[in-house]
C-alpha cells in the first residue's frame, strides 16, 4: 500500500479541494491511502495586506510547495489560479483537476441593480478594472479574509466579488446574485482548477497523478499559463485569461492604475499549437495597451 501525504493550506476551501482530490487517488488506485499535511502560507497569516501588494502570485503556494520539497509532503493541492507561471525548481504539476465553473460571481445585488456610485469590495485588481470597463462609476474597496469572513463584508447596497468555484467547493452557490458573463469578466489564469504538484524526480508519485489527470482541463490551463508566463514573472499588471471547452480563448489587461485596458477574443483548434496561442495571445495584448489611443 503506498501513502500520499497531500500537503495543503488549513482554510476549509484548501481542506475540502485537498480532500477531493485525496477521494480521486483512492478511487484511482484503491492501494492508495490518504494523509494530509496543513500548512499556513504567507498569504493566510497576513489577511489584511491587500494582495497585489504582497506580491499577487505565489503567496498562497510557497509554503505548501516547500513541505514537498522538504519530503514533508508527497504532492501539494493548489488552487490553479494561485500558482505563478514558471514551475517551482524541483517540482512539477502532475496533473489538473477537471475543471470547476470558472466565471466570477457578485455576491448582494446584480450589476444592473446597483445604484449609482455603489461599492464593490474586492482583492482583485484585475476584477476591479473589469466591472470599471462597464461601470466607471462605481467604487472599489479592499476586500480580504476567508470566504465566510468575505461574504459578511459585503457593503450596504453593493456587491461582493468572488469565484463561483470557491463558492460550489464548499456547497455555497445559493449566496450568488449574479454569475458575471466571460466577457464582463475573464477570470484568472488557472481559476475553476486545482493544480497538484510532485516533485520531478518522484516518478512513481507522478505516475499516480497521471491517473486523475484531466486532458481538457490541462490544455486550457496550460493555454492561460503561457500566457501569463510570456508576461514575464514581474508582471504586476491586472491580467486574465480563459480557454473555454468549445475553443474560445479571451485575454484581458488592464493597467496598473485601471485607467485603461485591452480585451481579445480568438479561438483555439484542435490542431493549434495551444500554448504558442497564449504567448501570442499576450504580446498582442502588452502591445495594444501601450499604443496610443487616437
Amino acid at each position: 500500500m503506498a501513502t500520499i501525504r497531500i500537503a495543503t493550506r488549513s482554510s476549509a476551501q484548501a481542506r475540502t479541494q485537498a480532500e477531493a482530490v485525496g477521494a480521486l487517488l483512492v478511487s484511482a488506485d484503491s492501494r492508495v491511502s490518504i494523509e494530509y499535511v496543513y500548512v499556513d502560507t504567507h498569504g493566510d497569516v497576513n489577511a489584511t495586506t491587500p494582495l497585489h501588494l504582497m506580491g499577487g502570485q505565489g503567496v498562497f503556494v510557497k509554503e505548501v510547495q516547500r513541505a514537498v520539497l522538504d519530503n514533508k509532503a508527497d504532492i501539494a493541492v493548489h488552487s490553479a489560479k494561485d500558482l505563478p507561471s514558471q514551475n517551482a525548481d524541483g517540482l512539477e504539476i502532475g496533473a489538473i483537476g477537471e475543471r470547476r465553473t470558472p466565471n466570477d460571481a457578485l455576491i448582494g445585488s446584480r450589476l444592473e441593480d446597483l445604484a449609482i456610485g455603489a461599492t464593490i469590495a474586492t482583492g482583485s485588481v484585475r476584477r476591479r478594472a473589469q466591472l470599471m470597463r462597464i461601470r466607471p462609476d462605481l467604487q472599489f474597496v479592499d476586500l480580504r479574509g476567508n470566504i465566510q469572513t468575505r461574504l459578511s463584508k459585503i457593503p450596504e447596497g453593493g456587491a461582493i466579488v468572488m469565484a463561483v468555484a470557491a463558492l460550489e467547493i464548499l456547497g455555497i452557490t445559493s449566496h450568488i446574485a449574479e454569475v458575471l458573463d466571460l466577457d464582463v469578466a475573464v477570470p484568472m489564469v488557472g481559476q475553476g482548477s486545482v493544480a497538484i504538484e510532485a516533485r520531478t524526480n518522484d516518478k512513481d508519485t507522478l505516475a499516480i497523478l497521471s491517473l486523475i489527470d484531466h486532458a481538457q482541463s490541462r490544455r486550457a490551463v496550460e493555454t492561460e499559463r503561457a500566457y501569463l508566463a510570456e508576461l514575464g514573472a514581474g508582471c504586476s499588471l491586472p491580467v486574465g485569461a480563459h480557454l473555454s471547452n468549445d475553443g474560445t480563448f479571451r485575454a484581458f489587461m488592464a493597467k496598473d492604475d485601471c485607467s485603461d485596458s485591452v480585451q481579445i477574443v480568438g479561438s483555439i483548434g484542435d490542431s493549434d499549437d495551444y500554448r504558442l496561442v497564449g504567448r501570442t495571445a499576450a504580446i498582442e495584448c502588452r502591445t495594444r495597451l501601450s499604443e496610443p489611443h487616437i
